[in-house]
């Protein structure tokens, strides 16, 4: 299982760079919408969401039944796998629990060196694949593909199927949610919890084939999310405009903070959301980890073995709490400086 740190960093309560936690609170409109559902609480929502999914398929342009909608995106990829997870392929690095949820895997190296792009036209995949996963954009690194050849590899493959993890196409890249209707091998997953600010609401959904579709809102909870949970989803959904300026300042915080650790000597990746990759080598990570954390800051080895030992993923805060995290490491970098002169 992955660790409590992964799943929100317990109880710490000092500056998270971690975690893919959105650093700003959800839209003051969420916050509203929830609070006015609180009084009644004692009801349960809609059957299935009703009302969000009718949203959700009139903004994406796909039909109401192939909407799926659960307490976070976590319970679809684990149902997801359940099913379709006996041999998967994975383009790596990637999300950490789809190595730790498939039955068994194998694996494309996305290449460092060429900043982790991959065209998918060339993408190999291995007879008796039962799902294929493309997270767009890609988590650790946070960089896109480009999906256009998506549709030649749906048709090479009828009998494979091929999720989509849209975790954070609110930051950026090219979504193919309303291409699902097209194929019956292409799934589509989404979460509200990151560009959307609503990670602690736990709202995710996905776009599915029919058929799957099907099965997973029958034999699910009919009532998957709170009052609150549908209220503030509703609202943000209802104000994408005001989530993409977000977007745009978190990217640009982003992009400052790896320009500071640039001018440190860490090498970092191009990103488009507001996570990038950073390699501290010569610095072990995970010793720079239990050294920050000693600071109140809360960050952790990124533990792939082919990107080598100094590799973390950094997830922007507030710009204050960047500053601190960068003169704490700045500190740190100065002691290690010393003691390997001494």
């Amino acid at each position: 299982m992955t660790s409590t740190h992964e799943k929100g960093g317990g109880q710490f309560a000092g500056i998270k760079l971690l975690l893919c936690e959105n650093p700003l609170p959800p839209l003051d409109e969420a916050i509203a919408a929830a609070a006015a559902e609180l009084p009644h609480s004692n009801y349960y929502t809609e059957p299935y969401s009703a009302p969000l999914r009718e949203f959700i398929a009139r903004q994406l342009d796909v039909p109401e039944r192939l909407v799926h909608i659960n307490a976070g995106s976590e319970l679809i990829l684990r149902q997801i796998f359940q099913h379709l997870g006996q041999r998967v392929h994975l383009l790596t690095p990637t999300y950490v629990l789809f190595p730790e949820i498939a039955q068994s895997y194998t694996e494309t190296r996305l290449p460092p060196e060429n900043d982790f792009r991959l065209d998918l036209a060339t993408l190999v995949i291995p007879p008796g694949t039962t799902l294929v996963v493309i997270v767009n954009p890609n988590n650790p690194n946070g960089g896109t593909f480009d999906m256009t050849p998506l549709p030649e590899l749906l048709h090479r493959h009828p009998e494979t199927f091929f999720l989509v993890d849209e975790a954070f196409i609110g930051m950026g890249g090219a979504s193919v949610a309303n291409q699902v209707p097209r194929f019956s091998n292409l799934i589509v997953t989404r979460t509200l919890s990151k560009a959307h600010s609503l990670a602690g609401f736990r709202v995710g959904y996905a776009i599915l084939p029919q058929a799957l579709a099907d099965t997973f809102n029958t034999r699910n909870d009919a009532y998957p999310l709170a009052r609150a949970s549908q209220a503030a989803a509703l609202a943000t959904l209802q104000h994408e405009h005001k989530i993409a300026e977000r977007a745009a300042t978190l990217k640009h915080w982003a992009q400052e903070l790896a320009a500071e650790l640039k001018r440190l000597g860490v090498k970092t990746w191009p990103s488009e959301t507001y996570f990038f990759l950073a390699d501290f080598a010569p610095l072990d990570a995970a010793h720079l980890a239990e050294r920050l954390r000693a600071q109140g800051i809360l960050i952790k080895a990124l533990g792939d073995p082919a990107l080598g030992p100094g590799c973390m993923r950094v997830t922007t805060a507030l710009p204050e709490d960047n500053a601190r995290f960068l003169a704490a490491l700045r500190a740190i970098l100065a002691a290690e400086t010393r003691a390997s002169h001494a």
